[in-house]
């Protein structure tokens, strides 16, 4: 007997490109360094059920020309609190548009999410100029 699925591809597509906030960036004055920065409230909303999840996101990135701005990115992440998406979207969006913005060397956006029915999921996404994405 063939299980129905629950879940739908607009579940899987929710979210993905749903407008969102610029992030703005200013000229980085000095080359070779890590910028790290933790996001220890991140929220955002299961597209199938509509349960919020609650997480950290931690971004670590050498900056190119470019420096993320961090009001903007808290803007940024405070328009996920009613949107609907996965959370393995939800790190591969922000990586997305972290490359889109600053056009780092090198960028790791980790989102580890407080566990939900006994499941704590981490997940890590990385970018770099000169391998892609990995």
């Amino acid at each position: 007997m063939a299980r129905q699925r629950t879940y739908t591809d607009e579940h899987a597509r929710a979210g993905v490109n749903a407008p969102l906030p610029e992030i703005e960036c200013w000229e980085n004055q000095y080359p070779g360094y890590e910028i790290e920065i933790e996001l220890p409230e991140f929220t955002s909303v299961c597209p199938r059920t509509g349960l919020p999840d609650h997480g950290s996101i931690t971004v670590r990135y050498i900056p190119g020309k470019l420096c993320l701005e961090l009001k903007s990115f808290k803007m940024y992440m405070l328009a996920y609190r009613n949107l609907g998406i996965f959370q393995e979207n939800a790190v591969n969006r922000f990586l997305r548009d972290i490359v889109a913005a600053c056009k780092p060397v090198s960028v790791t956006v980790t989102g580890e999410f407080t566990p939900r029915g006994g499941v704590y999921t981490k997940i890590t996404a990385s970018w770099s100029r000169k391998r892609g994405r990995a």
